[in-house]
């Protein structure tokens, strides 16, 4: 049963780790693209560009030169405030990125936008 539990606890690290590098795989193909391949995804948003992590925990949506990060559980402030420190953190030297901060519908959004 002890093992059961640890196995358990680290099966669930793991795939939160994965979740984790597949969102970043999303956001980071999304910021490269709106230095190569698009100028804008459009002030309606892209919902045909519209990606979900395999695991369903997040959606990611470019809208204009932003790219909208949504976590698809019912989850409190604290986690989308992890979250973008975690996003803050992966996009600190990263020159096509202005800032990330939560928006007022609560979702992270990452600033692409030219100065």
């Amino acid at each position: 049963m002890k093992y059961l539990f640890y196995f358990f606890i680290l099966a669930l690290l793991f795939s939160c780790s994965q979740s984790k590098k597949e969102l970043y795989s999303i956001t980071d193909s999304f910021v490269e693209s709106l230095q190569t391949e698009f100028e804008s995804y459009g002030m309606l948003g892209g919902n045909e560009y519209i990606k979900i992590t395999r695991d369903s925990q997040y959606q990611v949506m470019p809208v204009g030169r932003l790219i909208n990060v949504k976590i698809l559980n019912v989850v409190n402030d604290e986690v989308y405030k992890k979250l973008e420190g975690e996003l803050k953190k992966h996009y600190q030297n990263d020159k096509r990125v202005n800032d990330v901060y939560i928006n007022n519908v609560g979702t992270i959004m990452i600033d692409c936008r030219n100065k």
